[in-house]
Parts: structure tokens; sequence; C-alpha cells
């Protein structure tokens, strides 16, 4: 379960959910990558307090946290917590069924570097749990005036209750269409007066609901400086691009050919290119458009073996060497 999820910042029914598991016998894991350096220091929007979540819930067997994200150290130091010793000793690799020496290892990773653990001891040392709960404080503070600037924008909407630094935003189908803004459109124009939100597909779910395009902001303690520049900006880019309806790729899938089989390199990037997403005709090096909305709207339509393929060839075109 997630706390919270990181789409829609959706806090998981934890609490309600892991004294069912712990009747059956069943572990219950608990994805606190984002959450799990900030939620502890977590006021609540409007005052509310949150529900448990980590290894106060009884049932909660594990817990994961990225100190990468809101513990601020290097990449390479997230932690994987477990509910009692002998459950942590079963992360545990050990073999002596080999001619050489005795292995055993804590971690996932069989060699891994103390670089990316010091600095987060020394991260975590500086700043102690005053400074987490001053960071996590702005952050607050950040995310309160982004989600009523997204409540006042027509056309918008934010998408469920999210819980922590995190918000999606969707088109506000409760409007007319011709007032409703297009969150990839939204994207696109704030990114060309110079600020980049995360553009998020729509996704058809298994028993045939549909979660909407969004675009998602994660609030830092940067956000707090930068939010009387910001804010206009996203006002300014729904104004743009209001009423202008989502990309529709039917056109474009039109084109696509009978695929077989699996795509090799030179195909999956002349498709890129077909699209208008990959370059310029006959170029063999990657770039990314101007603007993302046509982009997303390939891969919501697309089987996502098709997309995923698709996006694997632009990014090794964008990476390898000219």
């Amino acid at each position: 379960m997630s706390a919270p999820s990181y789409p829609f910042a959706a806090l998981d029914p934890i609490a309600e959910v892991a004294p069912l598991c712990l009747e059956r016998g069943i572990p219950l894991h608990v994805d606190a990558c984002i959450g799990g350096l900030v939620l502890p220091f977590w006021a609540g929007e409007n005052g509310r307090s949150l529900p448990p979540w980590d290894f106060r819930v009884e049932g909660v067997t594990s817990l994961s946290a990225d100190l990468h994200k809101f513990g601020y150290a290097p990449k390479g130091v997230s932690v994987l917590l477990q509910r009692g010793r002998d459950r942590q000793r079963m992360q545990y690799f050990a073999t002596t069924r080999w001619p050489g020496y005795p292995v055993v290892n804590p971690t996932i990773l069989g060699s891994k570097s103390a670089g990316p653990l010091a600095a987060a001891w020394a991260i975590t040392e500086a700043l102690g749990t005053a400074g987490f709960a001053e960071l996590a404080a702005s952050c607050l503070r950040a995310t309160q005036a982004l989600r009523a600037a997204v409540d006042g924008i027509r056309g918008l909407r934010i998408v469920g209750d999210p819980v922590g630094p995190l918000i999606a935003v969707a088109a506000d189908t409760a409007v007319p269409a011709a007032e409703q803004v297009d969150p990839h459109h939204w994207a696109d124009a704030a990114r060309a007066a110079g600020w980049v939100l995360q553009l998020q597909p729509g996704v058809m779910q298994p028993d045939g609901s549909t979660l909407p395009s969004t675009t998602h902001l994660t609030i830092t303690p940067v956000s707090e400086s930068v939010l009387p520049e910001l804010i206009p900006a996203l006002v300014a880019a729904a104004d743009a691009v209001r009423g202008e309806p989502h990309v529709d790729a039917g056109p474009l899938l039109a084109t696509l050919p009978a695929l077989d089989g699996g795509l090799d390199s030179e195909t999956a990037w002349a498709l890129l290119q077909g699209f208008g997403i990959g370059g310029s005709a006959g170029s063999t090096s990657g770039g990314l458009p101007e603007q993302l909305a046509p982009l997303l709207a390939v891969i919501e339509a697309l089987p996502p073996v098709i997309a995923e393929r698709l996006l694997t060839e632009l990014l090794a075109r964008l990476v390898e060497p000219a």
C-alpha cells in the first residue's frame, strides 16, 4: 500500500487493511518512498491529522522510504525496514556453496558504495528533527498555496484528496468544454514560459474505468520561494489553452502499420518520426518535441507494449553518441 501514492498522492487505508492482513497472516508492505521522510512532520491540510500509516499500525510488516526524496540525500540510500529481526534476516543473501569466500550480503546490491550512505548520514545529522520539520512546513505552505491557486483556475481540478507535497491536476469536466483546460496543453504552455511540469497519461483500469489525463506537481522546500512567479505563470498558461481539446491520436494511429512482431530499432524510430515525435524525417538522433501533449496522446492510445518500446527508442536516441 502507498503512503502516499505517486500519481495522485492518495494515502491508502492502511489502518483499515492492516488488521485484516494480520488476521489472515498476510504480510503488508507500505511503500512510503515519498512520504517516509515528510509525512511524520506533515501537519495535514486544514489542520487535519493524518491516519496512522507506519509501524504504529499492527499488521504493517515492512516499509520502504527513499532518502533521495524528502531526505534530501543522493540516490542510492533507499531503505527497506522490516518489523522484527526474523523478517529482516530474510533479506540477507548468504552462500558457502562455492569455492570462493563465504558470501553474506545484507543489501539487495552485492557491492554498494558507501559514498551516498555517508552523505545521507551527514545530511540527516545536519538537519536533525527540527530541520526536517521546518522543511516539511515549507512544503505544506507551498502545497496549500498551489492547491488554492489551482482551485481558482476555471477549467482545472485537483484529483482526489491528496496527502503530502504532491498534487495531480486534471481537466474539470463539470464545466462546459469551451471552459475546460486540458492538463497536457496546460503543462506545455507552462513549459514554454520556463516551468517544467510532469505530464501523466490517462490509464484504462481492468474494470473498464479510466484514470484521467493529468499533470503532476511535486512540491519541495524550493517551491515556496518561487510561488510569486509560478502561480501567475500557471494562471496565464491555463488562460492560453482554455477550450483547446485534448490531442486526438486517432489520425496518427491510422497511419500505424500492421505490427506482427517486435519492433526493431529502425522501425520504432520511423514510427516516432511519423508521429512527429522523434525529430525531423531522416534524422538518426533524437530530440524531445517542443510540445509533449501529442506524445502523451500517443502513449494513451497505443497498446502499452508498443508505447513502451517507442519510449525506449526515444530515450535511447537521445543519449546515444552522435
